[in-house]
């Protein structure tokens, strides 16, 4: 039996992924399913996404999908290996066997350049030049080790799970499948039948949602999109984070996961002078940061995740189902009994006491303020 896994963020789903999905789907074939660990309502870059996990996980569904399952806060908002290797590790537990993704070159053995990175000794991946960011220095070893740069946006994270999964130490079969139309971040084109994310969220944000957005989308996700009161940015945000930031003193900042090197004092220093967020950060940019990670970090300060939270939810994972076809409902009752993952069907008072889902909880409550939406409690799986 192969159970095929995607690891997904939907923000929105678009042309791309259902090619992807159908890629799975052939691989799979129809008796066997697939099963996709989504972010939740807050993504990898450290932004809010565009709809929330409900609705994304529905048009995931509706495109084939069999199981939906909502990938932790704590593993959703990371940097590419930690993402990564959350990721996998829920997908191997749930007994997924192959690993289907996109990338800009299919052709690139994987499998061997991730068992070629991992077995980089630890000290060669001490970066100490504070003049380049971590992963400019890392993607520059990759380089050296393997004999060739790998700098497309998806062929990194690519290889961030090529490298997970040689670590986890039962390894999936990776299936890479070439990208089709635009890439990662490009910008609308025109003649485009597959858009990147990128360029339909700042159509959604900046013009008015159209019938034009169905060339690229499916038609019931551009009509939930267009019923939305709000679609979250940081723009939205601002406002609050400057409240917490001005709010909260340098000792209470410092507690927040991934603060370091005194960002806290440039922080609550800057916060002052910018007029919006894009400027803001501009002005706590260095070096040594990617635009990414200080997003990460301003998300970390805006919803008060503490190095402690983010402990105690690795140490208590939960995968949230958030939907499922028959044959993952089948696929389900299958490997209840033999699955070491904690899958939650329904949110409550008790399970959402602490670990991975109190988190969870707790960081959609912002989400459901913007949207005046539930985002857990009284919620069920969807059945498609």
């Amino acid at each position: 039996m192969s159970v095929v896994g995607i690891i997904a963020e939907y923000n929105p789903f678009h042309s791309g992924h259902e090619f992807l999905m159908n890629q799975a789907r052939y691989l799979a074939g129809d008796k066997d399913p697939i099963v996709i660990v989504m972010s939740g309502n807050y993504v990898q870059r450290g932004e809010m996404a565009i709809m929330d996990k409900w609705s994304r996980a529905k048009a995931a569904l509706e495109s084939g999908a069999d199981l939906v399952f909502e990938l932790p806060f704590s593993t959703a908002v990371q940097p590419a290996d930690l993402f990564s290797l959350g990721s996998i590790d829920q997908l191997v537990k749930v007994g997924v066997t192959d690993l289907v993704f996109g990338v800009e070159d299919a052709t690139q053995n994987f499998a061997y350049l991730g068992s070629k990175i991992a077995e980089i000794p630890q000290s060669h991946m001490d970066f100490n030049d504070y003049s380049q960011t971590y992963s400019t220095q890392y993607n520059q070893m990759v380089a050296r080790e393997v004999g060739h740069e790998v700098n497309e946006p998806n062929a990194i994270l690519a290889l961030a799970y090529a490298v997970a999964n040689h670590n986890l130490g039962t390894p999936l079969a990776l299936h890479p499948v070439n990208r089709i139309g635009a890439g990662h971040d490009d910008l609308l084109q025109n003649n485009g039948v597959v858009q990147s994310a990128s360029a339909i969220r700042n159509i959604i944000l900046h013009n008015k949602i159209d019938s034009e957005l169905e060339q690229w989308m499916p038609k019931k996700e551009v009509q939930m999109l267009d019923a939305q009161s709000e679609y979250p940015n940081w723009n939205i945000l601002f406002p609050f984070l400057k409240y917490r930031l001005e709010s909260t003193s340098v000792e209470e900042l410092r507690q927040i996961y991934q603060m370091s090197e005194g960002l806290e004092y440039k922080m609550k220093q800057e916060i002052h002078l910018a007029h919006d967020f894009t400027e803001f950060l501009r002005r706590i940019k260095s070096k040594r940061y990617t635009y990414a990670r200080l997003r990460r970090l301003c998300l970390y300060t805006l919803l008060n995740v503490s190095q402690d939270d983010m402990i105690e939810s690795f140490n208590h994972e939960s995968l949230l189902l958030l939907g499922y076809s028959k044959l993952g409902r089948n696929y389900l009752k299958q490997i209840r009994k033999d699955t070491s993952a904690n899958i939650i069907s329904k949110v409550d008072q008790n399970n959402a006491k602490h670990g991975s889902l109190g988190l969870q909880v707790r960081v959609d409550r912002l989400f459901e303020q913007i949207m005046q939406k539930d985002q857990n409690f009284g919620r069920r799986p969807l059945e498609v």
